[in-house]
């Protein structure tokens, strides 16, 4: 087996013919590696199987969901690196020039990041999102997935090396970790020199563990404890649209929400309207809600632990509170959000704003689902994953994000 050194150091190699490339011959890489997933959709199924029933009985039933793959899921993932190709080339962009008096010209250049390392954990459809953008923006990609997913993530690599092997290009332009132990974490982390940039995608277990040791510099990407405010001028329909389809789309997701904010002066009438939707009228899959003290007082549910307005659920649970308004909604926000998405449904413009304004997360809606915060819902063609910090990136991160900038300065003879 190969080890995890040995992947990097015939990853850092080839960077430089990667970075070289030019966007023709980068978009005819990306087709012919979304044809090759397509050719090779049986070989990944089989080995999805395999995941799959490796997996039952030690993970949830919306966890096996995410790890299942489809011939319909396997289109949707050539679909986004197709995507991908219809997008501008992030590499080469000046963003700002500047010519001096002494007539040296300055230009702010887009650049790839180099090596792009990325640990994820059990969504296979990670591996090509994450080595279709890490290709256009000329960075070459090591992936690290989780052992629940590597049959399938190894599988659908296999697959797109083969297409990169049909242009005469190195099949090492894209990696996949062979030891899923935590071992290989730690090397990734700690490989000073050889990775340029460390994404961890995946719990807050996996995050946290990533932002505290990586020696290497890192992008902290986004456990989601997403909140939906009911403002008091909100309108019903539009508000139990939003949190069904927020809360019950695809819950073991990120941009699910899991905490449910309710303004007092409609909470009677509210939140019986909820549990109908959301518990009542469900037959498959209702939702348990986790009720504040005020809340329970106006309908059934289970009481809310210590913890749960600060638990990433990602399954068929609603945390609920009653709040006074807008302020005290944002103010809860404040202290329990992991600043992924937050939303307000309401039809007041004043308390829209102060919404907006108060929220510090990287999306804030008004009267849309969190479940948007998605690369390819906005515009990117799919994502490397939602960075909740401030510097570098910010929410879902596309191309752009995984490009550097340096100064490329042009003269004629002249010296200091």
């Amino acid at each position: 087996m190969i080890t995890t050194n040995e992947i990097l150091q015939e990853a850092k190699k080839v960077k430089t013919q990667l970075a070289s490339l030019s966007t023709e011959e980068k978009n005819n890489a990306l087709l012919k590696m979304a044809d090759a997933l397509l050719e090779n959709s049986e070989e990944i199924l089989v080995a999805n199987k395999s995941d799959l029933e490796r997996a039952k009985g030690t993970v949830s039933d919306v966890m096996l969901d995410r790890l299942a793959l489809t011939e319909e899921r396997i289109q949707g993932m050539a679909n986004g690196i197709k995507e991908v190709v219809a997008l501008p080339d992030p590499v080469g962009k000046v963003l700002n020039r500047v010519e001096r008096p002494n007539g040296i010209i300055i230009e702010k250049t887009t650049v790839p990041m180099g090596v792009t390392a990325i640990i994820y954990e059990s969504r296979p459809n990670v591996t090509s999102d994450a080595a279709a953008l890490a290709l256009k923006s000329g960075n070459v990609c090591v992936l690290r997935g989780g052992k629940e997913a590597f049959a399938s993530a190894n599988a659908i690599v296999n697959a797109m090396r083969k297409g990169l092997k049909e242009l005469g290009l190195p099949e090492t332009f894209i990696n996949l970790v062979q030891d899923t132990t935590r071992q290989s974490a730690n090397e990734l982390m700690n490989a000073v020199g050889m990775v340029d940039l460390l994404i961890p995608r995946g719990g807050a277990g996996l995050i946290k563990a990533v932002t505290e040791n990586a020696k290497v510099p890192c992008i902290q990407t986004g456990t989601g404890i997403c909140h939906i405010y009911v403002d008091e001028y909100a309108d019903f329909d539009k508000a139990l649209n939003i949190i069904e389809n927020a809360k019950t789309s695809r819950p073991s997701v990120c941009n699910a929400a899991e905490v449910m904010l309710v303004n007092e002066k409609i909470s009677k009438e509210f939140l019986p309207l909820v549990k109908k939707r959301l518990v009542e009228d469900r037959k498959e899959n209702p939702v348990e809600l986790r009720l504040c003290e005020r809340a329970s007082e106006i309908i059934d549910g289970t009481k809310a632990g210590e913890n749960d307005f600060d638990t990433e659920f990602l399954d068929y649970v609603l945390a609920v509170r009653v709040v006074k308004d807008v302020n005290e909604a944002v103010e809860h926000i404040s202290l329990h959000s992991t600043m992924h998405s937050e939303a307000i449904v309401t039809e007041s413009k004043e308390n829209a704003d102060v919404f907006v304004k108060g929220v510090d997360s990287s999306s804030v809606y008004v009267n849309v689902s969190t479940r948007f915060t998605d690369g390819g819902e906005f515009g990117l063609g799919c994502e490397m994953g939602i960075s909740t910090q401030k510097l570098h990136a910010r929410g879902p991160m596309g191309l752009c994000e995984l490009t550097t900038y340096k100064y490329i300065i042009k003269g004629d003879g002249q010296i200091r």
